[in-house]
């Protein structure tokens, strides 16, 4: 009987433990820049992943270079405020805490995101924008592929103009 009772409270003191180090928040904090990379992965336990291109300036070398924050988010209506910002391409505040251990079934990096705000107007969605990135005119002589018109029954098929390649293999 003594034995059970010393296992018991062995065992509650390593779970109390556990509990300590992967729910307690070791910091907390805030980090800007674009998502660059969003995603739901993981084998066994399925976890909402991100890296946050934070960018920065080199003072040794003079040049940009580019940092990134590796993050985990637990909650759901966080993950989805996320996507909307990496498919509009917006800079977002990232509020996290840092835990001290971190467990698979809570995400493969120790930062936890905890909410998130939109940093600036949106940017066009990804697909939506007719020009090309960066803001450049279309070259001359592009032509943008145009709805096929409705045929209406018993009418003949329009015939198709060939377009000219704009580049050969």
């Amino acid at each position: 009987m003594r034995g059970l009772l010393y296992f018991l409270l062995f065992l509650l003191i390593v779970v109390g433990i556990l509990y300590v180090l992967t729910g307690w928040s070791y910091s907390d904090g805030e980090r800007a820049g674009t998502v660059s990379k969003f995603s739901r992965r993981g084998f066994v336990f399925k976890t909402y992943e991100g890296v946050l291109n934070v960018g920065g300036f080199s003072g040794e070398t003079g040049s940009l270079t580019p940092q990134y924050f590796d993050f985990s988010v637990r909650d759901d209506a966080v993950a989805i405020k996320i996507t909307d910002a990496v498919k509009t391409g917006q800079r977002v505040t990232l509020h996290y805490e840092e835990k001290i251990l971190k467990m698979p079934w809570n995400g493969e990096t120790k930062y936890y995101i905890t909410d998130v705000e939109v940093v600036g107007p949106a940017v066009n969605q990804y697909g939506t924008n007719p020009a090309y990135p960066g803001g450049q005119n279309q070259p001359q002589g592009y032509q943008q592929q145009q709805p096929a018109p409705q045929i209406q029954p018993g009418q003949a098929p329009p015939v198709r103009e060939p377009v000219m390649a704009d580049s050969t293999l």
